[in-house]
């Protein structure tokens, strides 16, 4: 006992019992320079596990999240010896994780700075900013009047040390600064990133309006893949080079054999078609020698994209993407639905990851390949 003690007082110099039966202690605990008051009521027995523990208000504010933490140490600690310990440590996360509490305030010309450069640049460039002037939203229109945002996060020694930007980007976005940069350079440099993706943006935009985009359902800006509704319960998934908009795109062919097995025989005989001068629906067109339908015309046909299982669209943010390749049938399913279904047959067969069954419509031999993530 008189061992721990002073190895307690050693690590915990500031921190003193307040009786003879040791049951009360109160002091600081040190980490990272600093010190904390706290006070710790002890059971006559001295099993830290039923103790109490009252800190100041500042130590409680840098341990606000770390309660559940500070219990549980609590209740697995041998003695107040250990807890110290235990408490240190988790008092040096905190810190080091909310560094921004103790930081110096800017000084005023931080402020000013900031404002003029904000009149500068121009008000109405501004979306938002916070009350600590740290983080700054900025808004920039492209040359074919699409709106982008910026959002420029600000570290305490700015304009000495780099903020850090973030966009919503296909590509990496990254800004060359100096000691004598401004927020007038990182939209000048917003700006000439947007004139550089503006062909992707315009090859994007034209596939959203002219075609029926089934994912994703609300495209971002930084989204390079479409997959686009061909009829006939088909479809294709094309990833675009954000780089290289006009180039041929990864394409792969979603549906029933019969309907697209003909498309890729298309693409691998018109490819020499292909040309860079046109867009890429364009050539899209012109190489798979079709017309992507309409939404609006597609809607009004027999064209269903609802699992013919759990008759749903949506699953768990996936949308069907097996067909039965049945031409009289042709009815999409989920592909975990389809797992299911196949799986509950006693009838279907597993080679590897090839499961040979009946579709549950036409009762058709169907086959379902599954992918490297499990259904």
């Amino acid at each position: 006992m008189a061992g721990t003690e002073g190895s307690l007082l050693r690590q915990f110099p500031l921190f003193l019992p307040q009786n003879r039966a040791k049951t009360v202690y109160e002091g600081f605990i040190s980490a990272q320079g600093k010190d904390f008051h706290l006070r710790i009521v002890l059971p006559e027995d001295l099993q830290v596990k039923n103790a109490r523990l009252l800190c100041s208000w500042q130590l409680k504010a840098i341990l606000n999240g770390y309660h559940q933490i500070v219990q549980q140490r609590m209740q697995h600690s041998a003695d107040l010896m250990s807890f110290m310990m235990e408490l240190k440590m988790i008092l040096e996360v905190a810190l080091r994780n909310r560094q921004e509490l103790y930081a110096l305030p800017p000084p005023p010309q931080f402020y000013s700075s900031l404002i003029e450069e904000i009149g500068t640049l121009g008000w109405d460039k501004l979306v938002s900013v916070d009350s600590c002037f740290s983080t700054i939203k900025l808004k920039a229109e492209d040359a074919s009047g699409r709106e982008h945002l910026i959002t420029v996060k600000l570290k305490a020694k700015y304009p000495a040390e780099s903020p850090d930007c973030f966009v919503d980007f296909p590509v990496p976005f990254s800004i060359s600064w100096t000691p004598q940069g401004s927020l007038i350079s990182i939209h000048s440099q917003f700006l000439a990133a947007l004139e550089s993706l503006k062909a992707f943006w315009d090859v994007m935009d034209e596939i959203d309006e002219k075609t029926w985009v089934l994912e994703p359902e609300k495209p971002t800006r930084s989204a390079t893949a479409r997959r686009i509704a061909l009829g006939n319960n088909a479809s294709i998934n094309i990833e675009v080079d954000p780089r290289h908009p006009t180039m041929l795109p990864e394409c792969c062919f979603l549906g029933a054999d019969h309907v697209v097995k003909p498309l890729g025989i298309k693409l691998s005989r018109n490819i020499h078609l292909w040309d860079p001068e046109n867009s890429l629906l364009q050539n899209l067109k012109d190489v798979l020698e079709i017309d992507f339908p309409a939404r609006g015309i597609l809607e009004k046909s027999d064209f269903t994209m609802d699992c013919g299982i759990c008759y749903a669209y949506q699953l768990d943010g996936t949308i069907p993407d097996q067909v039965c390749g049945n031409p009289q049938c042709g009815q999409p399913f989920h592909q975990i639905c389809l797992y299911e279904w196949l799986r509950g047959l006693l009838t279907s067969r597993q080679s590897f990851n090839i499961i040979f069954g009946e579709c549950p419509y036409c009762s058709k031999p169907i086959t379902l390949k599954m992918s490297g993530r499990k259904p």
